[in-house]
């Protein structure tokens, strides 16, 4: 009988010491604020914010203050998650062969900003961000890194992203940007956060500005075919240099028709080179892609 006592004296104290290290730990735990991070998609920003403010999803066509805009998603993201501390900012972007940009480079020197580079194919479509997305919300979480995630985006395959989180018992907040008209994301990704949001024009504004169009001279002499052609060859080159085979072998299956960003890219710089607008001038037109696909064809 004394032994069994011996016994249960042991197990309280047992029991005892248990508890006492379960309030100790609650107890730190109280303590450690909870902890948020923002994921911007920036292609979606981009396309969005433009559409919304510019008129237009060309990202050539405006100019975006990437550094005030980021200050105003921190000091959004501080008001919603008022006792929680920022981790960092998330920039997701593409860029040829994962090389900075200027303009990301100069994003990625910001504090509290991670700049994550996806490529770029031929046709200016971003490959491999939705899985730098889903990588980096997936591994804060699981790590207990983040207790929330504000994230801006809109693709349906973001969702994976977002239940590969939650798994992980973090909180997702979906922020939009507000479409002049229907709807800019993927219903299956509404379905699944945790919280929706959508930021406004009014929001937006002060971050983006239209570009101006080049002007041009009005006397500027009509050129010749020829030089536009030639002009085309030249512009052909240099997107060779810079892209590689491999986007060249991207492009080639839709000739004579080229990509409308491709396209777009090819007028400017020839309006430039040429100093003279080509606009409305469909035969120039006409001779400046045949010089294009000319340079490109000798070259496969």
């Amino acid at each position: 009988m004394e032994a069994m006592n011996d016994d249960l004296d042991a197990l309280r104290a047992r029991i005892d010491r248990t508890n006492e290290l379960l309030t100790r730990m609650l107890a730190e735990v109280a303590k450690t604020p909870s902890t948020h991070a923002i994921f911007v998609d920036a292609g979606y920003l981009y396309a969005a914010t433009g559409r919304l403010v510019a008129g237009t999803e060309d990202r050539r066509a405006f100019d975006l203050d990437a550094e005030g805009l980021i200050e105003a998603l921190i000091d959004k993201a501080r008001q919603i998650f008022a006792d929680s501390r920022l981790l960092r900012v998330y920039w997701y972007d593409g860029a040829r062969r994962r090389i900075h940009t200027a303009e990301q480079q100069a994003i990625a020197e910001l504090p509290d900003v991670k700049v994550r580079l996806g490529n770029l194919n031929a046709n200016n479509q971003q490959k491999g961000v939705d899985s730098l997305i889903r990588t980096d919300l997936e591994s804060l979480a699981r790590h207990r890194a983040i207790s929330d995630a504000a994230l801006l985006g809109g693709d349906e395959d973001l969702v994976s992203a977002v239940e590969a989180a939650q798994g992980y018992g973090a909180r997702v907040h979906l922020w939009g940007i507000e479409a002049p008209e229907g709807r800019n994301q993927a219903e299956p990704l509404l379905w699944e956060v945790d919280s929706q949001r959508t930021l406004d024009l009014e929001f937006f504004k002060p971050y983006v500005s239209r570009r101006a169009a080049p002007a041009y001279e009005a006397g500027t002499t009509r050129p010749a075919r020829e030089d536009v052609r030639f002009v085309g060859a030249q512009i052909a080159a240099k997107w060779l240099s810079a892209r590689g085979r491999e986007a060249l072998v991207e492009l080639l299956p839709g000739h004579p028709y080229l990509p409308g960003s491709v396209d777009q890219d090819l007028l400017v710089e020839a309006e430039g080179m040429l100093q003279y607008s080509l606009r409305g001038q469909a035969d120039l037109r006409r001779a400046l892609r045949d010089g294009f696909w000319g340079h490109l064809q000798t070259q496969y």
